[in-house]
């Protein structure tokens, strides 16, 4: 396994360059206007399983965008490594906060990246981070070092809820067999605190329309005599908050999973400079639910954030109108044991139950997904954290997340495996923001780290 650090250093060049090519293509799954990209990018990856030496690649059809399969079969005697990642990328905008266009890749050095990062949408999140396993398994199918099969389902839907992926699994679980699932799409604390994700959050996502008047109005001749929209949609956010920043919706917290103290003691084991996270992100204090500490809010607590709202004029100059209708966008970040339809019916009821006469309610919901935990006594953790060690000379720290990846729960029930999260991006990324970005170095070493989970875990699987 030594000779991983040649390949890298006589391939490192390529490497680049083959990541640099498939950030160029703007597969946003969000948007029909890039359908076409979305497509082109599945056949990039199909063709790069290829030439990483796997086998029976195919672009398979779902209702949605095609999920990209490759296998690479040594021996159906030995265990089954099955590799997830999506090729679709989250939406650029606001195009005007990206330093450099996001589909035109460039690499730059940064504070924490010294030897360079690709700024790009999707060079974290996770073509960069999905393209380190092809590179890998490149090096172990070419070097002779792969100690056992491998199967890569790439899907396009990530972002926008893996809506196609339930029917996929169900009708390919011969296909899709396996002894556990790798993914790399969250991250690690930092590049000298290396870390495993045992947990995730799960998400229930919404928008909701509200709807006074049956045109726009005139503010001088309407205004204070009817409802506006966009204020009372501002009134029914600002109350799903108490002054705790307790989510005051009936029931919403009555399945959390409480964690113990002594988990709680844990987790704070793991580094975090509260004045270093407020200077990165250029806040002058933090805010969240009372009782709790920062990475206690974003990884074991659930959450309602708005990441939208509009309504009326918003060009330039003025136009004093009433709007008919506003909207907003919502997304809630659940725990274990918080069901995402439960959730959303939930809130639905709530919401169109503090909604004053004047207005119509309307909740749409969009997509959701479970939360995960995953067992640190399981073969797959003790393989990635003797990886970790072998590469990076340093037990890897277990830490829950707060990011959501609606599959891995899926993964569990339809195809009962177990799933690892060896993510290798930072939290400073930048990931489904301008500027995202992936260092060279956090690339290249993921492409050094994968092949001993490999290792590791035919070891500890034959004993």
């Amino acid at each position: 396994m030594i000779q991983i650090k040649n390949y890298i250093s006589e391939n490192k060049e390529r490497f680049l360059n083959e990541l640099i090519e498939l950030l160029k293509i703007p597969s946003i799954s969000a948007d029909p206007a890039y359908s076409k990209d979305v497509i082109t990018t599945a056949k990039f990856v199909e063709k790069s399983l290829q030439e990483a030496g796997c086998e029976n690649t195919e672009i398979c059809e779902t209702k949605g965008y095609p999920v990209v399969y490759g296998e690479k079969i040594i021996d159906k005697s030995l265990p089954t490594i099955l590799v997830y990642g999506h090729y679709d990328v989250q939406p650029p905008d606001p195009m005007e906060l990206w330093d450099s266009p996001p589909f035109e890749p460039v690499i730059k050095t940064t504070e924490l990246h010294p030897e360079g990062a690709i700024f790009a949408r999707g060079s974290c999140d996770d073509k960069g981070q999905m393209y380190m396993h092809v590179k890998a398994v490149e090096f172990m199918i070419k070097n002779n070092e792969l100690p056992c099969n491998v199967k890569f389902m790439i899907e396009g839907e990530e972002e926008v809820g893996s809506d196609s992926l339930a029917d996929f699994l169900e009708d390919n679980k011969e296909k899709l067999s396996n002894d556990i699932i790798l993914i790399s799409d969250t991250g690690m604390i930092a590049n000298d605190v290396p870390s495993i994700t045992t947990g995730l959050r799960g998400l229930s996502y919404v928008e909701v329309e509200v709807t006074g008047p049956n045109r726009d109005l005139h503010s001088g001749i309407y205004g204070g005599a009817v409802p506006n929209p966009i204020n009372v949609l501002s009134k029914m956010i600002a109350s799903l908050h108490d002054e705790d920043n307790h989510i005051t919706i009936k029931n919403f917290y009555d399945k959390v999973e409480e964690v113990s103290a002594e988990e709680r003691a844990e987790m704070a084991k793991a580094p975090f400079n509260l004045e270093d996270y407020k200077k990165a992100l250029d806040i002058g204090d933090v805010q969240g639910e009372k009782g709790y500490t920062t990475s206690e809010r974003y990884s074991i607590r659930p959450t309602l954030d708005v990441n939208g709202i509009w309504g009326g004029y918003t060009g330039e100059g003025a136009k004093t109108v009433i709007a008919s209708k506003a909207y907003a966008k919502i997304s809630m970040r659940l725990v274990p044991h918080q069901e995402p339809d439960e959730i959303t019916e939930l809130f639905s009821k709530h919401f169109e139950s503090i909604a004053p006469k004047g207005v119509k309610v309307k909740v749409t919901p969009h997509h959701g997904g479970l939360p995960y935990v995953t067992n640190m006594d399981s073969l797959g953790y003790k393989a990635a954290a003797k990886a970790y060690e072998a590469t990076f000379g340093k037990t890897p720290i277990p830490e829950r997340t707060g990011g959501s990846i609606p599959i891995v729960a899926l993964f569990e029930q339809v195809l009962e495996s177990k799933t690892i999260l060896m993510g290798f991006g930072l939290d400073s990324d930048a990931i489904h923001s301008p500027n995202e970005h992936f260092g060279v170095w956090n690339y290249l070493k993921g492409i050094e780290t994968i092949p001993y989970f490999y290792k590791y875990f035919v070891e500890l699987h034959k004993a």
